[in-house]
C-alpha cells in the first residue's frame, strides 16, 4: 500500500481520482510528525496544480476513524514556515475529500495564564507576515474571489478540541487570539510588548494561511495550540532557546496525541454537517463565462461545483 498512486494524469490538471476519500485531516506541527495510535498505515502522495504537499500523507485509523496525516513541516523538520507549501497540503485535503483539519501548532504565550505544557484553542487570529501573499490565497489568475473571514476558527471543532483536552486531563484555555508571525526568528522583546498591548494571547509561525485556504476550500478547521514558552515578555523567564522549546513540546506532543485521538472520534460522531461545505458559494466576484480555461482547471477541485452557477 506504500506510495500508492492516488492519481492518473489526464493533462496538466484534469485527473481521473482514484485516491481513498477521508473525512477528517490532522496537521501535525513542530515535533508531531507521527501519531503512535495510528493503526493500518498506508503512505499516498498526492499531486497538486500547486506542487507536492510538506510530504506524502499517512492514511490509517485511530480507533477505527480513518484520518489523513500530514506533517506540516516534513518528517524531519525541513521547512521554514514561509517555505511550508500551504496551498499544496489544503488543496490536497480537498482532493482526499477532507471536510474537517485538526490543525496541531506550537506557540508561545504572551498571557501570564497561558503557561507552558498548556493546551490554547484560538478562535481569532491576526496577521503579522509579509511573504505569503501566494500562499494565502488560492484566487487569482482570473478568478477573484472574497471569502467571509470574521470567525476564521470552525467553533463546533473547537467545542470539540476543548471537550477532548478535559477528557485527557490536560489543561486547556478557549478562546483568544493567535498572532502569526513571518519567523524563523522568534520576537524581539519589543516586538513580544507590543502584541501583549495589542491583546494578543498566543504567537506562532503557521495556522493562519492554513485557516484562510481551508476556509476557500470550504472545509471546517482548528487549531490545537502547544504552549511551549512565554516569548521573551516575561520577567524572570529567560529569553526563548531552542532547547526550551523543544522540552516543553515534548510534554506536549504526547497530550496532543491523546487529544487528537479523542477528538478525531468525537468529529467522526457529528450529527451536523461542515458548516462551511457552501463557503465561498457568494464569494467568487468574476462571473463564470469570465473564468481562463486554465484557472478554472487548477482550482477545480474549489470551485468546479460553482462552474455553471
Amino acid at each position: 500500500m506504500y506510495g500508492r498512486p492516488l492519481c492518473i494524469w489526464v493533462d496538466k490538471y484534469e485527473r481521473l481520482f482514484l485516491m481513498e476519500q477521508v473525512q477528517i485531516g490532522i496537521i501535525g506541527g513542530s515535533g508531531l510528525y507521527q501519531m503512535p495510535e495510528l493503526q493500518n498505515m498506508r503512505e499516498q502522495k498526492v499531486e497538486t496544480p500547486f506542487g507536492d504537499p510538506s510530504d506524502a500523507f499517512i492514511i490509517g485509523e485511530l480507533e477505527g476513524v480513518t484520518v489523513a496525516f500530514l506533517p506540516r513541516h516534513a518528517r524531519g523538520h525541513k521547512f521554514l514556515p514561509t517555505e511550508v507549501p500551504y496551498r499544496a497540503n489544503i488543496y490536497a485535503m480537498k482532493l482526499l475529500g477532507v471536510e474537517y483539519i485538526l490543525s496541531v501548532s506550537a506557540v508561545g504565550s504572551l498571557q501570564e495564564q497561558y503557561a507552558p505544557t498548556a493546551m490554547v484553542i484560538p478562535d481569532q487570529f491576526f496577521d503579522r507576515t509579509r511573504a505569503r501573499a501566494k500562499e494565502s490565497t488560492f484566487f487569482g489568475e482570473g478568478i477573484v474571489g472574497h471569502v467571509t473571514f470574521a470567525h476564521p476558527v470552525c467553533s463546533e471543532l473547537g467545542d470539540i478540541l476543548e471537550a477532548s483536552c478535559n477528557s485527557v486531563g490536560v489543561k486547556n484555555h478557549r478562546g483568544g487570539t493567535y498572532v502569526c508571525m513571518e519567523g524563523p526568528a522568534f520576537s524581539t522583546k519589543a516586538e513580544s510588548n507590543l502584541y501583549r498591548q495589542w491583546g494578543m494571547d498566543i504567537i506562532g509561525m503557521t495556522n493562519l494561511q492554513e485557516a484562510k485556504l481551508a476556509r476557500e476550500a470550504e472545509i471546517a478547521y482548528a487549531t490545537l495550540a502547544l504552549v511551549t514558552d512565554y516569548d521573551c515578555w516575561y520577567e524572570g523567564h529567560d529569553d526563548v532557546t531552542v532547547d526550551m522549546v523543544i522540552e516543553y513540546l515534548n510534554k506536549n506532543v504526547r497530550n496532543a496525541q491523546l487529544i487528537l485521538t479523542d477528538a478525531v472520534q468525537k468529529v467522526a460522531a457529528k450529527e451536523t454537517p461542515n458548516q462551511y461545505r457552501d463557503a465561498i458559494k457568494n464569494a467568487i466576484f468574476t462571473a463564470t463565462d469570465h473564468w481562463p480555461a486554465e484557472t478554472a482547471k487548477k482550482l477545480e477541485a474549489i470551485v468546479g461545483k460553482y462552474a455553471s452557477k
